[in-house]
């Protein structure tokens, strides 16, 4: 699903150049679920970045899906993003004025799905997040788990081939914290493909396999035994 060969990363900080990922090798398949850990400024933030089209690596390769990631323009970019991506974030970022179901919407309408279609989508995964009866509330009318419940439903909602949380749960407290895990777990059973950026050791552990990067470099990829989160729940 995920092929990365030899990826280089390097920012320009004034007259001084950093290099930040220093020759990443990773191959992840379809169906799996990965943590990615490292502490600030090991490189992780600047792998999902890339790995999410939102920045560009200097060398290396990247295939997504048998497709190659390379010489994308911001148009190409965003496109490809809607087609094969799905992105949750620590801080949420719904759009306030718009309600749970409006902000579920969203992704569907920049795939031109007719509005009738975007309205019963929308439903069927506030549905499966548990949040049908909220469709009409604000976002600051949520919790922080409904809020983030929120969001993996509009990152569903385009039908993505992987899924990228950035820190899903660094916003929230532990109970709320294994209650979305719970969640990501069992999109995980369903088959989707899901890398979780956190530094949280027992998040990580929730998932299939834990890739830890220090210095731009991968120190350890290691396949675990799955803690399930309904144990905590």
């Amino acid at each position: 699903m995920i092929e990365i060969k030899d990826l280089h990363k390097s920012y320009k900080i004034g007259k001084n150049l950093l290099h930040v990922l220093k020759g990443i090798n990773i191959n992840i398949e379809a169906g799996e679920l990965v943590a990615i850990m490292g502490s600030s400024g090991s490189g992780k933030s600047t792998l999902l970045n890339i790995l999410g089209m939102l920045d560009v690596a200097d060398k290396g390769s990247y295939t997504l899906d048998k497709v190659p990631i390379k010489d994308l323009d911001e148009t190409k970019a965003a496109k490809y993003r809607n087609k094969f991506l799905g992105f949750v974030f620590q801080s949420f970022n719904l759009i306030n004025y718009k309600t749970a179901l409006e902000n579920v919407t969203l992704p569907l309408y920049y795939q031109k799905a007719g509005r009738k279609e975007r309205h019963i989508k929308a439903m069927q995964y506030l549905e499966k997040v548990g949040l049908a009866d909220w469709a009409s509330h604000l976002p600051s009318e949520l919790s922080g788990g409904q809020k983030q419940r929120i969001a993996i439903a509009r990152a569903l909602a385009a039908e993505p081939k992987v899924l990228l949380a950035d820190e899903p749960t660094g916003a929230l407290d532990s109970t709320t914290s294994y209650e979305v895990m719970q969640l990501i777990q069992e999109i995980n059973d369903e088959g989707k493909t899901i890398l979780v950026v956190t530094h949280e050791k027992d998040i990580a552990h929730m998932c299939k396999r834990i890739v830890q990067l220090k210095d731009g470099v991968i120190i350890e990829d290691t396949k675990i035994n799955q803690v399930r989160a309904s144990e905590y729940v």
